[in-house]
């Protein structure tokens, strides 16, 4: 019996995608530079026991199944490969619990982001993770890639949030890890494993997730710099005197100009870096002042705090902007993700830039300064094969740097198909070798989402 009969014993037709225009739409996420192949098919179930035919036939047949939610990953994590199988949990949308005691919502992996997060809202309670594609990433994507977001400075990212998981193993079998309650240390942290394995290990089919109580609304200020380095220095001033902003967001002069550029927000030329903080702590206009103070005695050339909730969506604008606008600059964008200690930030955006220089090229840096997680953004002309070779070179040099600079190659994107080279390097032989042990006793025959990390 072929795939496609063996996939129909189990599945309701239109679960199942054979038309080769359709398929093809599912073939990558919106990574650069990262190949793709032809999937065989595509598959759309909705239930548990649905994902569990398809793994449990993908195992007899050896078809190797890339896991896929919503595809705005930046790495290729979810690109499909010549005649695999394309899982795609979009269908499983379901929140099936809020508990409001217990502090958790119990949710399928194609649950979107914002709507699980306006949801608990109605609670009273908030789910913190918030990557700046929530409006259409998914939770089971979010924990392939343990996602992070604006707010990781003050409440961290998806993996602190993940209490407990169910899995459909390669073979089929259902695993259950983590905990609902508050505490829980028995055994090995499977939990954990599974957030950013990138389908690796199996297939989230439900996910417990912790909430906290919804927090006061948030005010916010900018503060606009000469230089990179007076910013930087107000970040590590502010981090250093133990304040706790729910958002310290960086632009460089590349990003302004460019949000410049398409928006006429009317910030100064002169200005080389602005700096964004958010605070929804109980008295947050206290809390605005004295990091306002520190951003002055830093070198800030003006410091602008919000009154209200809607000045600081104004003050915000430009920052959630940032990326639309340079993608304005070229036809094409790579997005890398490299994270750094915070006391190393400064040298991270100066090498950047010289990065930038080196190679000719428009690279903006935005930056999640409160945790020194830096998306510098590499603009060229996907259709000059000359700047495209550029392009990929300056991105590998700022991952360079940033290992060089005691970092990380990824701090919220994942590894997917783009970095597997630079994890290896990160890593480190030992660190290999254990790791792919790993996925070897998950899956012993290879075939979830092959070709992805190692």
């Amino acid at each position: 019996m072929d795939l496609i009969a063996r996939l129909r014993a189990g599945l309701p037709g239109e679960a199942i995608l054979t038309d080769p225009d359709i398929t093809g739409s599912y073939a990558n996420d919106m990574a650069s530079f990262c190949e793709a192949g032809t999937p065989a098919v595509v598959v759309l179930p909705r239930t548990v026991e649905q994902v569990q035919h398809i793994m449990r036939t993908a195992t007899e047949l050896r078809v190797p199944v890339v896991p896929q939610g919503a595809r705005t990953g930046l790495s290729g994590a979810a690109n499909a490969s010549d005649g695999c199988l394309v899982l795609s949990l979009v269908k499983m949308d379901r929140i099936i619990e809020i508990n409001p005691v217990d502090r958790i919502a119990v949710v399928e992996p194609g649950v979107i982001n914002a709507v699980l997060s306006r949801a608990v809202n109605e609670h009273g309670l908030y789910y913190p993770p918030d990557p700046s594609s929530w409006e259409q990433c998914s939770i089971g994507g979010n924990i392939g890639t343990a996602s992070g977001g604006l707010c990781c400075v003050k409440y961290g990212v998806t993996a602190e949030y993940v209490l407990g998981l169910d899995v459909v193993l390669a073979d089929g079998r259902l695993l259950t890890t983590g905990r609902r309650t508050a505490k829980g240390v028995a055994g090995y942290d499977l939990t954990r494993l599974f957030v950013g394995s990138e389908g690796s290990l199996g297939i989230v089919v439900r996910a417990v997730l912790a909430l906290k109580p919804e927090p006061p609304q948030q005010l916010a200020l900018a503060a606009e710099f000469p230089s990179t380095a007076a910013a930087c220095a107000a970040v590590c001033e502010i981090m250093a005197r133990g304040h706790a902003p729910a958002l310290l967001e960086l632009m460089d002069r590349t990003s302004i100009r460019a949000v410049n550029a398409m928006a006429q927000m009317g910030l100064p030329d002169s200005t080389e870096a602005l700096l964004l903080a958010a605070f929804d702590t109980p008295e947050p206009a206290a809390d605005l002042a004295a990091v306002g103070a520190l951003c002055t005695a830093a070198g800030a050339t003006e410091v602008v705090p919000a009154e209200t909730a809607a000045e600081s969506d104004l003050l915000l604008q430009a920052r959630r902007l940032t990326l639309t606008a340079l993608e304005q600059v070229k036809s094409a964008t790579m997005i890398d993700d490299v994270c750094v200690p915070r006391s190393r930030l400064a040298e991270m955006l100066d090498g950047t830039a010289a990065i930038a220089e080196k190679y000719g090229l428009t690279i903006g840096v935005c930056a999640h300064a409160g945790d020194g997680n830096t998306h510098p953004t590499v603009c060229f002309d996907a259709a000059d094969p000359d700047e495209s070779r550029r392009a990929r070179a300056s991105f590998d040099d700022i991952m360079a740097l940033g290992l060089q600079l005691g970092g990380t190659i990824t701090g919220e994107h994942g590894v997917g198909v783009l970095k597997k080279e630079w994890l290896a390097r990160e890593l480190g032989p030992v660190g290999l070798e254990l790791q792919r042990g790993i996925k070897d006793v998950f899956d012993p025959l290879g075939i979830l989402n092959p070709g992805k990390l190692f």
